[in-house]
């Protein structure tokens, strides 16, 4: 039986984050009776987590780099190479968690759009506005360029979502080939690529890597973000490259597990930094863009430090072995269903 319109939703996969994320709210979505029209684009680790996952989506576009110039002409011409498959669909809804090229194409095809985000910082296209935003609370409504009215909020962080589902898995780590004595150190370079990338950024990284290196019992897993990073990470570092104190998975890893058999997390982009915090792993930021409402509420909270200077690499990371608890509280999925009810009521009311 066909599947109607007025039930059918576009979700765009823009980048790695968006898979785990969107997982439980497309599941949620379709036990409450709705279709999930599914786009990916090839960038990072997007469609290799989304085949992790096993969710069936249409890959579409891909990443084109820093140059400010070509990124635009490469949203745009994604934006037309989504068009064919969201006519033919004809979904009711486009929902994204930044997808610009998405953003684009709702405009030019007056559909209804939401934007789920939790970095009030982003930039936004002068054609790529949603016409609905749906972020955290603690986000205050005067940082969002909307009408109030647009705006709908939700409890929690956005790894509130799909955290509460995980189930530690201790096999990523014998595939890594790392032991109990191991002090483990899970890395997220910068995004050097991203408008919103701050050099000082990558100085803290380095300063990271080569500080680390100095301990024996030290082993950094390094998840790079770009074929074009992982090459300079390895000339970078040749010898901890060769004699494995540096570790780059030659697959996609899930980062959740990874991360929870971690000692410590340090990270460069916001979504692993708050997926840590999440887990209760002692985690680092060494992003150097502006700080979101977000950041600065797990910050307050002691559940994220903020790494400053080169210094603090020296001063605040703390090199012990973490005292995990034995299961994991999963607390409820109370932002799941805000998430969700917000998603439904937009519906409802176009």
């Amino acid at each position: 039986m066909a599947v109607s319109n007025r039930k059918k939703i576009w979700i765009d996969l823009d980048n790695s984050p968006h898979v785990p994320f969107f997982k439980p709210i497309i599941e949620e979505l379709n036990n409450r009776g709705y279709h999930v029209m599914l786009t990916a684009r090839d960038c990072s680790q997007t469609c290799g987590l989304a085949d992790l996952l096993n969710l069936s989506y249409k890959r579409i576009g891909k990443h084109y780099g820093k140059n400010k110039i070509i990124k635009l002409t490469g949203l745009i011409f994604r934006a037309f190479q989504l068009m064919p498959a969201v006519l033919k669909e004809k979904p009711v809804l486009a929902l994204s968690h930044g997808s610009r090229s998405q953003l684009i194409l709702a405009s030019m095809l007056g559909k209804p759009s939401v934007l789920i985000g939790d970095y009030e910082h982003a930039t936004m296209l002068p054609l790529a506005h949603p016409k609905w935003v749906i972020v955290p609370e603690v986000i205050p409504d005067n940082a969002i360029k909307l009408n109030k009215r647009s705006i709908l909020k939700y409890p929690g962080i956005k790894e509130d979502v799909y955290v509460p589902n995980f189930e530690p898995d201790p096999s990523v780590i014998n595939r890594l080939g790392l032991g109990e004595e191991d002090l483990i150190i899970t890395i997220r370079p910068p995004a050097i690529e991203a408008h919103y990338h701050n050099p000082k950024s990558e100085q803290l990284f380095e300063a990271a890597v080569n500080y680390l290196g100095q301990r024996d019992n030290v082993r950094m897993v390094i998840l790079p973000r770009y074929k074009k990073q992982e090459i300079w990470i390895k000339n970078m570092w040749q010898e901890m490259y060769s004699n494995r104190k540096i570790i780059i998975p030659d697959q996609v890893v899930d980062g959740l597990n990874l991360m929870w058999y971690s000692d410590l997390v340090i990270s460069g982009g916001g979504t692993m930094n708050r997926e840590a915090a999440a887990l209760g792993v002692p985690v680092y930021s060494i992003f150097r863009g502006k700080i979101g409402a977000v950041d600065r509420y797990l910050a307050n909270a002691g559940r994220l430090i903020l790494l400053e200077s080169i210094d603090d690499v020296k001063t605040k990371v703390v090199l012990e072995h973490w005292q995990r608890p034995e299961s994991l509280d999963h607390g409820n999925n109370a932002t799941l269903q805000s998430i969700v009810n917000s998603i439904i009521e937009i519906i409802e009311k176009s």
